[in-house]
């Protein structure tokens, strides 16, 4: 049995840092992903835990022979995020892309010059602003992929459509991507 699985067979009998243990491996891969359909980190870290609270409401349902703990958190985070998206279409209509997008964090290191790091925000910026742009069905199907490094099959349990339409979503909301970048001045590599 794999050790999430575990895990959760010892949150299920009233251990609370069985509960922390989990929470604490799958706290960076669910706020990437809110974060990565949001936008906003204070958003994110917010879905982030209403994932977790909704996790653990429903932890009995997890079935670990219909496949991985990562997958099925996935898949939760996931309706959680249409959910949200669904609830917040309307303030969204009303509002200009430029006015919502968040600035990033910067992440500094000792090695990478000042420069390397304004250009390396700037273009998270724009990437963010690409991904924004995207439908949410070639959203998501990209981020999974690309930036969360889901593999078709997970991608497919996530998403509950068939493989060829992963792969389809995914291609289509690489060349959208690409497109929209190039209209904003970034040229591919």
């Amino acid at each position: 049995m794999e050790a999430d699985a575990q895990l959760v067979q010892r949150c299920l009998r009233g251990e609370g840092l069985a509960w922390e243990e989990l929470v604490r491996r799958h706290t960076r891969r669910v706020f990437n992903l809110c974060y990565r359909f949001t936008g906003n980190a204070t958003e994110a870290e917010d879905l982030s835990q209403e994932v977790f609270l909704r996790i653990y409401r429903t932890l009995s349902s997890y079935q670990p022979a219909f496949g991985a703990f990562p997958t099925w958190l996935t898949s939760v985070t996931r309706n959680l995020l249409v959910d949200h998206y669904r609830r917040t279409r309307r303030d969204r209509q009303t509002d200009s892309i430029d006015d919502s997008m968040p600035q990033l964090e910067e992440k500094h290191s000792s090695a990478r010059a000042p420069d390397k790091l304004a250009e390396a925000g700037e273009l998270s910026i724009q990437l963010q602003r690409g991904l924004a742009r995207l439908s949410p069905e070639l959203r998501e199907s990209v981020i999974l992929r690309d930036l969360q490094g889901l593999e078709y099959s997970e991608i497919q349990a996530v998403l509950q459509v068939p493989e060829g339409t992963v792969k389809s979503r995914i291609n289509r909301g690489r060349i959208e991507l690409a497109r929209i970048l190039t209209e904003m001045g970034l040229k591919p590599n």
